[in-house]
């Protein structure tokens, strides 16, 4: 994903808040996890490890209660809801769906970029949520959305048309792809050409609208209670996807983790 330059009104000018905004951004979506078809985290060298190998390298650099948090916080995640997030200018905003997410199990979070958007700043933060996360950056919609299509996932876009359904008929059991849309101007023509189906959050008070976020949180609460509901459990990694994730926390965990085990290797 590459962001466009913010400009001040001034033709070569570049304000401080701006700067502020984009780097801020940019830090965000830079700081999540290695989605799958990123780079591999468990070589090293020439040598590719076991999930379990690593996990057992680090333990002895590790609170064992830390590793019991990592290990129950990963036997609760999902894959099945992922929230996409299209043209959010806000980074407020953008921290504020990584943070729910993570806190309600959802272990994927797709960003598209807007085009030639001015990011704003916000004092909101990711609380360190993004770490814990697989950020996926798309440069538009079509991309993200043949890949979502590909790897199965019913794409539901949170907007207003003739076709919104309440988000309480929708079945989250099924891989769902949540769109949530720029702050003003909602989903995009073209993401909304790629979706399957369009659904709301009832507002039953005076209230008219959630903001951006606030319907992210609801959102992924409701889908995350819908499955619960159906199913009995939310959370569905395979024992291997889980073992994955959780050496990989352990390497987020561990300061220098990559030294010590290369290290502990190189004393074979």
């Amino acid at each position: 994903m590459h962001f466009h330059d913010t400009l001040d009104d001034t033709p070569g000018f570049m304000s401080h808040h701006d700067v502020d905004a984009e780097q801020e951004m940019n830090r965000l979506l830079a700081a999540g996890g290695t989605p799958p078809m990123g780079e591999d985290p468990f070589v090293f060298g020439d040598e590719r490890l076991a999930p379990a190998r690593i996990v057992g390298l680090l333990r002895p650099h590790m609170r064992e209660r830390r590793l019991d948090r990592i290990q129950a916080v990963v036997a609760g995640r999902t894959r099945s809801v992922v929230p996409v997030v299209e043209g959010l200018v806000n980074t407020g905003n953008v921290s504020a769906v990584m943070r729910s997410a993570e806190a309600l199990g959802h272990q994927d979070v797709h960003v598209v970029a807007g085009q030639n958007e001015r990011y704003k700043h916000s004092q909101r933060t990711a609380q360190g949520a993004q770490h814990w996360l697989d950020v996926w950056h798309w440069d538009g919609p079509a991309a993200c959305a043949a890949h979502l299509k590909d790897a199965g996932y019913r794409l539901v876009a949170t907007h207003l048309h003739a076709d919104t359904v309440p988000i309480r008929e929708l079945d989250f059991t099924e891989p769902t792809a949540l769109i949530f849309g720029n702050e003003e101007a909602g989903v995009t023509d073209a993401m909304l050409a790629e979706t399957d189906a369009a659904c709301e959050v009832p507002l039953p008070g005076f209230t008219e609208s959630f903001n951006v976020s606030v319907a992210a949180a609801v959102a992924l609460y409701h889908a995350q209670q819908d499955r619960l509901d159906r199913q009995g459990h939310h959370a569905d990694l395979s024992d291997e996807a889980q073992a994955r994730l959780v050496a990989r926390f352990c390497l987020r965990s561990v300061t220098n983790a990559e030294k010590i085990i290369r290290r502990k290797l190189g004393e074979r």
